[in-house]
């Protein structure tokens, strides 16, 4: 497998094309040959048999035969450098072509799920042969290389929509193989299952495709990375000595390969302009070539030879700790304006608190003036976050 992708990379290259587009082309080529045939062999074999659920498995190649036109489209359009229009290019139509497919498989399985309630209710006897027990066997087999090539290219240049079309090759094994013990059922005592069949084989194609469509709508209206990349992410940010700290992590992504986000450093505020533009621009630097993330930092500058903002500060937190809320903070700071200093502060609330921001707020101003001080009290309250150091 290497070396044909291998192969596929250098064939790219001479041609000036991005690899990602170059295999996914691959991909969708592969898959519309193999699904279009298995869907002519199902159906010849279905249409004499009578077999609903062979018809069914048959048509479900065809939508596979969709899905692959799809693929092939969706990533010729994400291939499409950036435009005017579109300044951080075109992935995400991996997402969109993704959930079209999702779409389709939705339409398939509802379309079993009423053929095989209607041969439930008005059972016919199959038509068995040989031949449609050796197509049987090997449209299986077929669809196990397929869905381990979609598995191992999808892995490659990391692609939920081939991930996706993996799935539902796999999950046409499992259909196949039970159309085929239902055939043999029906062959070797006459009982008559087949209806039964092809109603288990539309509840799981249905149950696949809402999994699907979930995922897709997911990734399009973004959401939170993943435990793995985010681990990656505070190990290089841990790397950094020099910084007091780091929090308030947005993470934007427009493709798989098209991630930007931002996040605020914490620094000592008596560092110059050079010194912490040196530090942030090598954080921003080891994203770009190590996780594939343009990051853009925001400086945050603390004061911490301030004897009064540190015992302050230790204070606080303590205070906080003593809610076992599981609360953090950040962005400390006290500013001397007035005849009142101001302490501000953001604090990141679980999502299990159920305390409101007003309850909170009230309960940390009363408890400061009480046990630290009189000051007045400017809190943001954040319980969007990803990253807190």
């Amino acid at each position: 497998m290497n070396y044909f992708f291998e192969w596929i990379e250098r064939k790219s290259k001479e041609k000036g094309k991005e690899s990602r587009a170059a295999f996914g082309t691959v991909a969708g080529q592969i898959g519309l040959l193999s699904n279009f045939l298995l869907f002519g062999m199902k159906l010849l074999i279905g249409l004499f048999s009578g077999s609903v659920s062979i018809i069914a498995d048959a048509m479900n190649n065809l939508s596979d035969s969709a899905s692959s036109v799809l693929t092939l489209i969706g990533f010729r359009i994400a291939a499409k450098p950036a435009d005017k229009e579109h300044p951080y290019g075109h992935q995400r139509s991996e997402y969109i072509t993704g959930m079209i497919i999702s779409l389709i498989i939705l339409f398939v399985g509802g379309q079993f799920l009423r053929t095989s309630i209607e041969r439930i209710l008005q059972p016919e006897s199959l038509q068995t042969s040989p031949l449609m027990f050796i197509i049987l066997v090997s449209s299986i087999g077929i669809k196990v290389v397929q869905g381990y090539f979609y598995q191992e290219t999808a892995r490659h240049i990391g692609s939920k929509t081939l991930l996706a079309s993996a799935k539902d090759s796999f999950n046409d094994v499992y259909t196949t193989v039970a159309v085929l013990v239902s055939a043999a059922v029906e062959h070797l005592t006459g009982w008559q299952i087949d209806g039964y069949t092809g109603l288990l084989i539309a509840f799981y194609i249905i149950f696949s495709g809402i999994q699907m469509l979930s995922e897709f709508i997911n990734d399009l209206l973004g959401k939170r990375p993943s435990e793995e990349e985010l681990t990656k992410m505070i190990a290089y940010l841990d790397n950094h000595q020099s910084i007091i700290g780091y929090h308030d992590l947005l993470i934007h992504s427009y493709g798989p390969e098209k991630t930007f986000a931002t996040i605020h450093i914490e620094i000592d505020d008596s560092w110059s302009l050079t010194q912490a533009h040196v530090v942030i621009n090598a954080i921003e630097k080891e994203f770009k070539a190590e996780l594939g993330i343009n990051l853009v930092c925001h400086l945050d500058p603390i004061d911490i030879h301030s004897e009064e903002q540190t015992n302050v500060y230790r204070l606080v937190k303590q205070l906080l700790k003593s809610y076992n809320l599981n609360l953090q903070f950040h962005d400390f700071r006290i500013e001397k304006k007035g005849t009142r200093p101001i302490i501000q502060f953001d604090v990141v609330v679980p999502e299990d608190i159920k305390l409101t921001n007003e309850q909170l707020l009230d309960k940390i101003e009363k408890d400061i003036n009480k046990h630290i001080g009189l000051y007045e009290i400017d809190l943001i309250f954040d319980r969007n976050y990803l990253l807190k150091k």
